[in-house]
């Protein structure tokens, strides 16, 4: 068994990364203060079942969605319903034209993304229904393995998959919208 006093030295390194996905997920710098707090007392509490020697992020990313679920979601009436089927695969890279991919290194989503505001990428992620933004989150931002997401949310590994690749689709049309408002984007009847 662990000793709870190295709890301290072993989980606040931590701290940081889990109040950024604590902020992402609640949207509110408040809410995502308490939302790590009541993480840190449940893992401090729990603290004795964690077996040294496993993930510790891992364990308190657990704890933090858990909690994020359990408490923040429940608060709301009714989760939106977004109907994706209609979302393209590869909608934005098969819209965005006119951008020259060659220069050195650098990759074609990364030169659009130099284009976006970090305002309007955080707006698109937010705009994704909460299953997804978080399978999104988790993988893209906090650089989770898929295993490593399906035992945070408590999930089957083929359900992270189906939400990353929904969430990554969304997130897709989302930007398209902020590409064509600065002329990033082909237009949709160019044949070529």
């Amino acid at each position: 068994m662990a000793d709870r006093e190295h709890f301290a030295d072993l989980a606040m390194e931590y701290m940081s990364s889990l109040y950024g996905a604590a902020l992402r997920m609640t949207r509110n710098p408040s809410d995502a203060e308490d939302l790590v707090q009541e993480t840190y007392l449940k893992a401090y509490r729990a603290f004795g079942t964690f077996q040294e020697g496993t993930n510790l992020k891992s364990w308190l990313y657990k704890i933090l969605t858990n909690t994020f679920i359990n408490t923040y979601r429940a608060r709301r009436r009714r989760p939106v319903e977004t109907e994706l089927e209609e979302v393209e695969d590869l909608y934005l890279y098969r819209r965005l034209g006119g951008l020259e991919a060659a220069t050195a290194g650098r990759s074609a989503e990364d030169l659009v993304l130099d284009r976006f505001t970090d305002a309007e990428v955080k707006t698109a992620i937010e705009s994704l229904p909460d299953q997804f933004r978080l399978a999104v989150l988790l993988a893209d931002v906090e650089g989770f393995s898929y295993r490593e997401i399906a035992d945070i949310v408590g999930v089957p590994i083929g359900t992270v998959m189906s939400r990353l690749h929904r969430g990554r689709r969304a997130l897709q049309k989302a930007l398209h919208s902020f590409a064509g408002e600065r002329n990033l984007s082909a237009p949709a009847d160019v044949a070529g």
